[in-house]
């Protein structure tokens, strides 16, 4: 009997983080802002951005729609890894995740290492604890 090849089972981590990925890019802005702000809070959605927490209210409710290139790019990667998450971990423990040091970072949180723009290193922070 002729042996049957076998296909390659995609692989369902690679396709989520294309996802999440894909997700964050095509999000509107207004509506990422507020799935951040709802599920981490301004003060820590401030942080990451580096702006005060009145500029990420003004985001949220649609009078300010173009941040700067640095901020915008902050926040999307934040919301990757949010959204990446918290398929796997509850809103409450993704939150705290954000705001407690991390020895991968140095001990910085991982608000603090994006708001630092360290984005391959909060990936990969993200994806030890998610893997984990």
């Amino acid at each position: 009997m002729p042996e049957i090849p076998l296909v390659p089972r995609p692989d369902v981590l690679s396709f989520r983080r294309q996802s999440t990925h894909h997700q964050a890019v095509r999000a509107d802005w207004q509506v990422i802002v507020h799935a951040l702000n709802t599920n981490l809070g301004n003060g820590l959605l401030a942080l990451i951005a580096g702006v005060r927490p009145e500029t990420v209210s003004r985001w949220a409710s649609g009078q300010n729609k173009d941040p700067r290139p640095a901020m915008e790019r902050r926040v999307r990667e934040a919301y990757t890894i949010y959204t990446d998450l918290v398929r796997v971990d509850s809103a409450d423990t993704v939150r705290a995740w954000f705001m407690g040091s991390n020895p991968l970072l140095g001990d910085d949180s991982p608000a603090e290492a994006l708001a630092a723009d360290r984005f391959k290193a909060v990936l990969a922070a993200a994806r030890a604890f998610r893997d984990e």
